[in-house]
């Protein structure tokens, strides 16, 4: 008790340094200063001034290692901190980055891992996580969709492949060579050279490739950004509410305030029936206090 009582002013410290804008803000910079180190070490330098990127290679790393020990010690529990997941991947990346780069074993490895260290801009933005955790929830919906555009393709990689097989077999030889050819027409990529080139044996081939275009490259695609968009608006609606912001977060403090405002009232209905059933004994009470005790002589000239 003693320790956590002592320890506590710190943590405030650490908590209100943590949430400093500019702090956050000095994080980004950093990040994107490690992004140009990073790329800056993939073009031929001199001696200079590959030592000089040494040496902030390793001041960046000692300030995300400080800068993920400010945020592990701002927390009340430890536990608390990992139970974010963009919190153990900052911690992932900030620690794996402590792999020494001079080590002829492990420097590809090291210099993998210091390139991942970019991506956490992600973790620093807000909109950036919304868009990722978009994304990752979008994927098993999307699943479908692709099963369904890989059904699509192998129907169409298989019709082509038996009818196109003789006209150019390097793009239609095999199922596996006709998908492969197929992925590159709906890319638009030359398609029009392929189809003019089936077309002279085949003057209705058109019809296989327009309709494949119009599955692949406008029915399913729109249902993926459709999917995409969906659950980007439920995302924002999420971080809307949870942060009072705009319209969702309107409704969410309206919501909130109501039924406070509803418990409010059912106690104090309940409180009055309550005093309404104690009314009665308090009125009996007062009956019995008022009327005469014992035998009392009436007047005889009382009519």
């Amino acid at each position: 008790m003693n320790r956590q009582r002592l320890f506590a002013p710190i943590r405030q410290h650490l908590e209100r340094l943590r949430n400093n804008k500019v702090f956050e803000l000095l994080v980004i910079a950093i990040i994107v200063l490690s992004a140009l180190v990073i790329g800056a070490k993939t073009y031929n330098l001199s001696p200079q001034a590959a030592l000089l990127f040494s040496i902030f290679d390793t001041a960046i790393t000692l300030f995300f290692l400080a800068e993920i020990l400010v945020r592990l010690l701002a927390e009340e529990r430890l536990l608390a901190f990992f139970k974010q997941a963009w919190n153990v991947f900052d911690f992932v990346i900030v620690v794996a980055s402590l792999i020494p780069v001079q080590d002829s074993e492990m420097v590809l490895i090291a210099r993998l891992l210091r390139i991942f260290r970019v991506l956490r801009l992600v973790s620093m933005i807000p909109e950036l996580r919304l868009l990722v955790n978009a994304l990752f929830k979008a994927m098993p919906r999307m699943g479908y969709v692709v099963l369904l555009m890989f059904v699509i393709f192998y129907i169409y990689g298989a019709i082509g492949s038996f009818l196109f097989h003789t006209i150019n077999p390097t793009l239609w030889d095999n199922v596996s060579i006709s998908m492969l050819t197929l992925f590159r027409i709906s890319t638009f990529e030359d398609w029009t050279d392929i189809m003019y080139e089936t077309m002279e044996v085949y003057p209705m081939s058109w019809v296989f490739y327009l309709t494949f275009i119009f599955l692949t490259a406008f029915v399913f695609l729109n249902m993926m950004i459709g999917i995409i968009l969906n659950v980007l608006n439920k995302e924002h609606e999420d971080y809307n509410r949870d942060n009072n912001l705009g319209e969702a977060g309107e409704i969410h403090w309206l919501k909130e305030h109501t039924q406070k405002l509803e418990h409010k009232l059912a106690s104090v209905e309940q409180l009055l029936l309550t005093l309404n059933a104690k009314m009665p004994d308090n009125n009996a009470d007062s009956a019995e206090t008022r009327r005469p005790q014992g035998n009392v002589e009436v007047p005889a000239d009382t009519p």
